[in-house]
């Protein structure tokens, strides 16, 4: 982001000086705009080759095409030689230095809503594969269409590279509107650490997935304008708790699908590398948001989950009945291990609100797990925890301002991303690996 704004300071300050020196000297100046715009291009490409600008992707082809197109105008122009002058009209010129950095300001939109960043680098000694699949679920009818086709969810998969043995499963679940690569540096840290993890594109409520026959879903807009209303307090207790509930379900039946399909194909010696590399009896969950509620809850349905990971998430599945106008929770202990990851968003609005559903459901699973933790991240936000404040800091906003935030977001992205996969990998050595022994004391409660 810091470079697109550099990018966009400097043209605005360059085309201010030199509109000013036309106005000055009541003249056109073609020639000098013709070098300008020819040094423009070159500028741009020497940025590129010191590293300034590293990535040549589809965040630069617009600004390449314009400053291309610009520098051949100056070029043509210099080589035809000065054309006769024209009558030189202030508001004209005014008018045409107001429209080129309107088209900067254009082409640098791609740039602008995905800037260049850095993702902290995997710390494992393993080197990092990936792969994509689509698993068809014969036993559900996708209720998102009425085509009566089987519901079809995307997978993706980072494993060890040419590694011996096998290794801990770790599943993955996004947050509403979220996509399976938005915890990119998570997995590479795990996988490059000794694990295999797959992440879950829930079809229509992922913002996009893309399956193995090309085929773009979009997150459904009555999924969302559910989600608002029960994120803007729009609706009653029952209906939270009915919508919050269809949600979970229809979640929790995705990740014990993927979960059944993995495990199967890993007892399948003529499977692909990335599932013979798994060790079926070391399985763990994770999830943002309400991708964590649902992890969450299907610990409690399966017998070979080991350990959860829930970062930012509302447990809501805790609760399995609405009675006289209130939840009823789960009353039997929750069975595995479970680390809790709270934003200040989350952390603040559960403290102001002591007696709410959330904080009780929270408790009780701190309280009733064989190990229980809650780590705070001070001065963070719900989106903190992924991947998003470095790829889109736009999109950040732009969810955020949909939904009530409680706490800032002063927190340095990258460095709550390095600590938090530091924690994740802690947790999930101790508890699928058996190595080490989990403690973080700011926060946590044993």
């Amino acid at each position: 982001m810091g470079l697109t704004i550099g990018i966009l300071v400097i043209a605005l300050v360059s085309e201010v000086a030199f509109t000013a020196y036309c106005l000055a000297t009541s003249s056109h100046q073609i020639r000098l705009r013709s070098w300008i715009r020819i040094g423009m291009l070159a500028g741009f490409a020497l940025a590129s080759l010191v590293s300034v600008i590293w990535w040549w992707t589809f965040r630069w082809y617009l600004l390449i095409a314009l400053l291309a197109f610009w520098a051949a105008l100056g070029a043509w122009r210099l080589y035809r030689g000065q054309p006769a002058p024209k009558a030189f009209v202030p508001w004209r010129t005014l008018l045409g230095a107001a429209a080129r950095l309107l088209l900067i300001v254009i082409v640098l939109i791609p740039a602008l809503l995905l800037p260049q960043f850095t993702l902290p680098p995997p710390t494992g000694t393993y080197a990092v594969a990936s792969a994509t699949y689509t698993y068809t679920d014969t036993s559900r009818v996708e209720t998102f269409t009425d085509t009566g086709a089987y519901r079809m969810v995307n997978v993706g998969c980072w494993y060890p590279l040419a590694a011996d043995g096998t290794y801990p499963l770790v599943v993955f679940s996004h947050g509403t509107g979220g996509i399976k690569i938005s915890n990119t540096s998570t997995f590479m840290d795990l996988a490059s650490n000794g694990y295999v993890v797959c992440s879950i594109d829930h079809p229509y409520h992922s913002q996009f997935t893309i399956g193995a026959d090309g085929k773009l879903v979009r997150m459904n807009q009555a999924y969302w304008q559910e989600y608002l209303s029960v994120a803007t307090h729009q609706v009653d207790a029952a209906t939270k708790y009915q919508l919050t509930q269809k949600w979970l379900r229809l979640r929790a039946a995705d990740m014990n699908f993927v979960l059944d399909t993995i495990l199967a194909q890993a007892n399948d010696p003529g499977a692909a590398e990335v599932y013979r590399l798994i060790d079926p009896a070391r399985v763990g969950v994770m999830g943002h948001s309400i991708g964590g509620a649902e992890g969450g809850q299907v610990a409690r349905e399966r017998d070979d989950i080991s350990a959860v990971v829930n970062l930012d998430g509302d447990l809501d599945g805790e609760y399995v009945a609405f009675v006289d106008g209130n939840e009823v929770l789960n009353a039997q202990p929750y069975p595995v291990p479970i680390l809790n990851i709270f934003s200040d968003d989350l952390a603040r609005a559960l403290d102001a609100t002591p007696n709410v559903s959330e904080v009780i459901a929270a408790e009780h699973v701190l309280r009733t797990a064989p190990h229980g933790y809650d780590v705070r991240l001070p001065g963070t936000n719900h989106f903190s925890v992924t991947d998003l404040p470095l790829v889109s800091p736009f999109f950040v906003w732009l969810m955020r301002s949909s939904v009530p935030a409680v706490g800032g977001a002063q927190a340095d992205p990258y460095a709550t991303i390095e600590q938090m996969n530091g924690i994740v990998l802690d947790f999930f050595d101790a508890y699928l690996k058996g190595v080490g022994s989990f403690s973080y004391l700011e926060g946590s409660r044993p």
